[in-house]
């Protein structure tokens, strides 16, 4: 399977995470690909299968079949942001893929579905196309809330490790009221972004070059976790998996 991830222009920088694009030439039945919670959502536009359809935020993993050859190209928007663009509160959309048609705000994106498979656009034209079409919308967004903004930024810098109790003391906002502002333009509770944050960085950690042993102890320690039995309970729950199995 290939994958490429590709930097966005610069206006989309705030918003855009990447633009990527990956191609699978099939695999025997029963074959699949491992997707991990990543706090992000996405817009896939595809060759088979289904067309085009918008990730929502993911509280657990998912296992795409690998039996048919298909082409994607993707943009993956940064949290906080894919709201602006699809126009609909982000919990509407945890753990669902929806057609992209469902979303007005982001336009003639039907007619820019049929433009991305047209004979003689290779994939860097349709990562082109897609850039193009949201640097249209852009005058049609409202600016992002300063508060999920600063949320977001401080839950990214402690790795997830930052208390919610001090974080909410450190805004100077009740808890209720930061969760609300989560789940509508985030799509998740400030606490389970944390998490998944948390999980990210113990994921990323093990798939770097590392000694035979792994010192679990130290690891969750190091991911902000309280504990080892707490990095065993989200990689299950976000994985299928324990720490020990991860990447085998």
């Amino acid at each position: 399977m290939y994958y490429e991830e590709l930097s966005p222009s610069p206006a989309l920088r705030p918003y855009v995470a990447c633009l990527w694009r990956s191609a699978s030439a099939g695999a025997p039945a029963g074959a699949s690909h491992r997707v991990l919670p990543d706090n992000c959502i996405d817009i896939l536009w595809q060759d088979a299968g289904r067309a085009a359809f918008a990730v929502g935020m993911m509280t657990r993993a998912i296992h795409v079949p690998l039996g048919l050859p298909v082409r994607t190209v993707a943009v993956r928007f940064r949290p906080g942001a894919a709201g602006l663009f699809l126009g609909v509160p982000l919990h509407e959309l945890t753990d669902l893929d929806v057609a992209v048609t469902e979303f007005r705000a982001l336009g003639d994106v039907g007619r820019l579905s049929d433009q991305l498979w047209l004979d003689g656009i290779g994939d860097a034209g349709r990562l082109r196309l897609i850039e193009q079409h949201l640097l249209s919308r852009l005058q049609y967004i409202a600016p992002a809330g300063a508060l999920v903004g600063a949320a977001l930024a401080a839950l990214d810098h402690s790795g997830g490790a930052l208390r919610i109790e001090s974080l909410v003391e450190q805004l100077g906002v009740s808890r209720q009221h930061l969760a609300a502002q989560f789940r509508t333009h985030v799509g998740l509770s400030p606490k389970l972004y944390a998490r998944i944050q948390r999980f990210r960085r113990a994921t990323d950690l093990l798939k770097q070059p590392s000694p035979a042993t792994v010192d679990w102890a130290q690891l969750a320690l190091d991911c902000g976790y309280f504990d080892q039995s707490h990095l065993i309970n989200d990689f299950r729950e976000f994985a299928d998996c324990t720490p020990e199995s991860f990447g085998r």
